[in-house]
């Protein structure tokens, strides 16, 4: 059992560099950065090679959570090393580390919630999973599948379509709030609210 006080860490995923800013690989520094947003918080260099923003979470009073939000910059495949680094600096328990991430079998801008299991073929979760263990929970956001034979590789790191970027405002702010939700309400309440 994990202890109330202990601070949350929220590893948004994704690859550092303007050229990759607008990926669908991205999505998780998208929620991340809404994050910071709302802490009135600025992302600053973490000895740990990541950016991260330290803040709090629900309403003023004992009931807010103590929260770093946390962005890697070593490149998705080697997400574990920074992440690893800060839950031992901030001493964060596994069981307070959620990660936010893409998901290709979901569709676009859908939410599913959960606690540990596979990575699924995603490199960033595989290597989280490989530094920490499985048992962190996952924001997976809906990116769907690739059209006809597109490599999932090249669909990824593409930008979000046109008719994609109309709803990903929402569908990012939806997320902010799911891991809101997860932190000041648990796991249960965040399913039943956003698995969509």
């Amino acid at each position: 059992m994990t202890d109330e006080a202990s601070p949350w860490l929220v590893v948004g995923l994704g690859n550092p560099g303007p050229e990759y800013a607008a990926n669908r690989h991205n999505v998780g520094f998208m929620v991340a950065d809404l994050l910071a947003d709302r802490m009135r918080g600025r992302f600053k260099a973490h000895k740990s090679r990541a950016q991260v923003v330290e803040g709090r979470v629900g309403a003023p009073g004992p009931a807010s959570r103590r929260v770093i939000v946390a962005k890697p910059m070593s490149f998705m495949n080697l997400s574990g090393g920074p992440t690893t680094a800060l839950r031992d600096f901030y001493k964060v328990p596994v069981g307070h580390v959620i990660a936010v991430h893409d998901e290709l079998d979901i569709d676009y801008g859908a939410l599913r919630l959960k606690l540990g299991g596979g990575d699924n073929g995603h490199n960033g979760l595989k290597s989280i999973t490989k530094s920490l263990s499985p048992d962190y929970f996952r924001v997976r956001f809906g990116i769907g599948r690739p059209p006809g034979r597109m490599d999932v590789a090249a669909f990824v790191l593409k930008d979000f379509s046109a008719a994609e970027r109309k709803e990903l405002d929402y569908f990012v702010d939806r997320a902010a709030d799911a891991v809101e939700t997860l932190i000041v309400d648990g796991l249960e309440r965040a399913q039943s609210t956003y698995n969509s």
